[in-house]
């Protein structure tokens, strides 16, 4: 009879440890839940200019190594991609600048774990390079401080198989056109020179990269000079379709 007497006192007791629980939970910070406080894989803010003039080229590299593992590893960066907006609408200061093809498979943000902000994306189909291209990589890295220029093709290159077969196609021909030397860069071993030869294909597809990483060096007095001075950096890769993994060329 006593515990029946006092279960409203009991009730309100408890009552009042729900809500004083609730009002911890509430003194949270806007924004940072425990399971975000937890989480150390969350994204940082774009660069400031500081942090962009202070990066290296080698260090640049490296993020975009890194941000691929983390793509390929099913590990993206947690992004408020709100916050990145409002943090970088001042000004950009991205840390590289990326050459890649068209393909709708080959979205370089996602693949490389970059949010808004932390590169410049140039695509054109088969990565090939033109003056207003090039004029775009002058400006990502001589105006606004990117550090590095990655030239990126990838494999199954629609453009290359195009290119190899001497396709012929409104204005795409004059753009396979580009693409031609590669083929003839690649030694005859015997085997099919079609679309049809996937290693083939991709053969030419990574010396359509070399090309151009040279064509950038040439053509280009404004980057040639930074290159030659070690204030930015050039670099190749492939990109397989197959398992999401860029492979960056040594040299």
């Amino acid at each position: 009879m006593k515990l029946s007497s006092n279960r409203p006192g009991l009730l309100a007791g408890l009552a009042a440890i729900v809500l004083l629980a609730a009002g911890c939970q509430s003194m949270q910070p806007a924004g940072t839940s425990p399971a975000a406080n937890a989480s150390a894989n969350a994204a940082p803010f774009p660069l400031t200019k500081d942090e962009q003039a202070a990066m290296t080229p080698q260090q640049a590299l490296a993020e975009l190594r890194d941000g691929n593992a983390r793509f390929v590893a099913g590990q993206p960066r947690v992004r408020d991609y709100s916050m990145e907006v409002k943090a970088s609408a001042g000004g950009q200061y991205p840390l590289a600048v990326v050459l890649s093809c068209i393909d709708s498979r080959q979205p370089m943000e996602i693949i490389l774990d970059q949010g808004i902000g932390n590169i410049f994306s140039t695509r054109e189909a088969g990565n090939v390079l033109d003056d207003d291209v090039l004029g775009g990589i002058e400006f990502a890295c001589k105006v606004s401080g990117a550090k590095l220029i990655a030239v990126i093709g990838h494999s199954n290159c629609g453009a290359i198989k195009g290119a190899v077969d001497n396709v012929e196609l409104g204005n795409l021909t004059g753009l396979l056109a580009r693409i031609k030397p590669a083929v003839d860069q690649v030694p005859d071993d015997g085997s099919p020179r079609t679309s049809k030869n996937a290693a083939f294909v991709d053969k030419v597809a990574e010396a359509n990269v070399r090309l151009v990483m040279q064509q950038i060096r040439e053509r280009s007095p404004i980057l040639r000079d930074m290159l030659d001075h070690g204030q930015i950096a050039l670099v190749g890769g492939m990109y397989d379709l197959t398992t999401g993994q860029v492979h960056f060329y040594d040299n």
